[in-house]
């Protein structure tokens, strides 16, 4: 009776603790995290690369997006973007996908929301395009991002019947 006692106790325990499991696959959705490229130095006007700080901030926001089930990271064709997208691939073993800086957010939206159905896709933009990305995605109004702010993060977060919450947020 004392076992049975112990194994029941044991099985209402992982019944409940599976509830606490997120699901990972389509049926969660996909969330879509938004970044402006880290701080960029003066090298090069047209095309710079990141500062100093630029690079620990890009290391940080990999260091933040750790344990994300990250399936994709975009980032567009210029030096900024591409290095502060570099430590998010690098962590989760991904490429980094280019995509025109250019290109209307609705269709570049449109392109994210066909290619993933589930996990994290990392956007790295410019203080320009994020807002505008993040708001074609969830279909909102989003702020735009000033030309000095550096630390925002933006994830829509849609669910399989085309409902979209939003996480704005600025960080150190």
């Amino acid at each position: 009776m004392r076992r049975l006692r112990h194994w029941l106790v044991a099985l209402t325990v992982l019944y409940a603790l599976s509830g606490c499991v997120t699901p990972r696959g389509p049926e969660a959705g996909v969330t879509y995290v938004l970044l402006r490229h880290a701080e960029k130095a003066t090298d090069d006007p047209r095309d710079p690369t990141l500062s100093a700080a630029g690079l620990k901030r890009a290391e940080r926001q990999a260091e933040r997006l750790r344990f994300m089930p990250v399936v994709a990271v975009y980032a567009t064709q210029y030096r900024r973007t591409q290095q502060t997208a570099a430590p998010i691939a690098r962590e989760h073993r991904l490429a980094v996908t280019p995509y025109d800086a250019a290109q209307p957010a609705t269709a570049f939206a449109a392109r994210l929301r066909a290619a993933h159905d589930h996990g994290a896709v990392v956007i790295v933009g410019h203080s320009n395009t994020v807002a505008g990305i993040a708001q074609a995605l969830c279909r909102c109004e989003i702020a735009p991002t000033a030309e000095t702010e550096y630390g925002r993060r933006i994830t829509v977060t849609v669910l399989p019947d085309g409902r979209a919450t939003v996480d704005d947020r600025r960080e150190p």
